[in-house]
């Protein structure tokens, strides 16, 4: 498999670990000292986020892929992808957001992890 594809694997990957609240995998994709920065500007650490995701704080229910793109420089990678979220987020009720997502990957032991996250609507 491709870089690009396994790239693109994870991305479908995170997604689907969010949707299903497996920690265990959420934790294996992203490297400890990820970061998302959310639409809003705030910024969560990776075990913050991921307690989040958890507890409720960020329930997300389904994600459809619109647009992904992914550029491989060694062992970095950037991926923009843009999918259609069904969430609840820190409290508010559900709803479809048009989400991109910008996010850094580093290849670290021959495995592809999840570096920085930015969010922001498109």
């Amino acid at each position: 498999m491709k870089e690009e594809e396994k790239l693109r694997q994870l991305y479908e990957d995170m997604y689907a670990a969010m949707i299903c609240k497996d920690e265990a995998a959420l934790m294996r994709m992203h490297e400890s000292s990820f970061v998302l920065i959310h639409m809003t500007g705030l910024h969560q650490d990776r075990d913050t986020y991921i307690h989040a995701v958890m507890d409720g704080t960020l329930n997300y229910y389904s994600a459809r892929t619109k647009d992904l793109s992914v550029h491989v420089h060694g062992d970095s990678a950037v991926m923009t992808g843009r999918s259609l979220i069904s969430a609840a987020v820190f409290g508010s009720g559900r709803h479809t957001w048009r989400l991109q997502l910008c996010i850094q990957a580093q290849k670290r032991e021959n495995v592809w992890k999840l570096m920085k996250a930015e969010a922001s609507a498109w």
